[in-house]
């Protein structure tokens, strides 16, 4: 039995005093209406309606239920409003996760100048690196960097592509050399980033002579963030690899050097993650759309940036 529809017809009822007006608001028949109320008052073991052949009466206990219809079912139209409005307007949480450097380069930002247009959107952001179970966790979108993505089920929006690249301080070059090929690091401190999207073991380098690989058996240091990777190699303690956006400020200032400016490590494809792309809910929505709509322009900023250095340099 749908309560919900026998509630609405009983309702309607009461409000109009006739089963044969009540069918024409609800666009059904009069024999639909009359099932409807029958059954309400099958399921209630109630009579609500006094039925005459001239007119119709509410019982004291159709009174009472009617008051308590009323406020059920603007309840349910109250939450189905809000619940179109959301598909319709962005507004409330985004529960967002990020991975580390990606939010603290490019997403703290991209969330301020989002919320300039879409001010009624709050966000509750993550930083970690990994990639996170979005139902289980709760959250909306996952921004994540990998080379690929496991069949998850979930909608992936590609973002755009980056890489990292080898740096060292020109005091660990002054006092160690140079190296001029990927297999020379053999002879170097090469400080380990760990990453779940690279193997913190292998550097799987592409340059002039294709793909080549570089085994780091030993270091002397490993950590789990960029932008500490960043302060370790520029301490002189070794040569590292970085992503882009966490080098681009210290190769602009001098304070790191490109090693093997002609290699670049594995590419890896930025992409926002969210559960389901029916019924999207509008500030889910919007949030991706400005996603794709600015982290590509961002990260051939950084890219650009690079390139200049790299001629500076050169």
């Amino acid at each position: 039995m749908d309560t919900l529809q026998n509630m609405r017809a009983f309702t309607c009822v009461a409000d109009t005093g006739s089963f044969t007006a009540a069918a024409v608001q609800l666009d059904t028949t009069t024999a639909n209406v009359s099932r409807a109320v029958s059954n309400l008052e099958a399921h209630l073991q109630t009579r609500l309606l006094n039925r005459t052949t001239r007119r119709i009466a509410l019982t004291e206990a159709g009174k009472r239920y009617l008051a308590r219809c009323e406020q059920i079912l603007s309840y349910v139209e109250e939450a189905e409003a809000e619940a179109s409005d959301a598909h319709a307007r962005p507004a409330g949480k985004l529960k967002v996760h990020t991975m580390t450097g990606i939010g603290q380069h490019y997403v703290i930002d991209a969330i301020s100048r989002y919320r300039r247009t879409h001010p009624d959107v709050t966000f509750d952001l993550t930083l970690a690196n990994r990639v996170p179970d979005l139902l289980d966790e709760g959250y909306d979108v996952s921004i994540v960097l990998a080379s690929e993505l496991p069949d998850s089920g979930f909608v992936s929006q590609r973002l755009g592509i980056t890489y990292s690249i080898v740096c060292a301080s020109p005091a660990y070059l002054e006092a160690n050399g140079r190296p001029r090929s990927p297999a020379d690091l053999m002879n170097h401190d090469c400080l380990r980033i760990v990453s779940p999207v690279l193997p913190i073991e292998k550097w799987v380098f592409d340059g002039p002579n294709g793909q080549e690989a570089v085994s780091i058996v030993q270091s002397p240091f490993q950590v789990n963030s960029a932008d500490a990777m960043t302060v370790a190699i520029r301490s002189g303690m070794g040569i590292g690899m970085l992503p882009i956006y966490a080098a681009i400020e210290s190769l602009r200032n001098g304070s790191l050097v490109r090693v093997l400016p002609q290699h670049r490590l594995q590419e890896l494809n930025l992409y926002a993650i969210y559960p389901s792309r029916q019924y999207l809910d509008a500030k889910i929505k919007t949030w991706v759309e400005y996603l794709r709509g600015s982290l590509p322009e961002l990260l051939a900023a950084d890219e650009s940036d690079l390139s200049s250095q790299l001629l500076k340099f050169a």
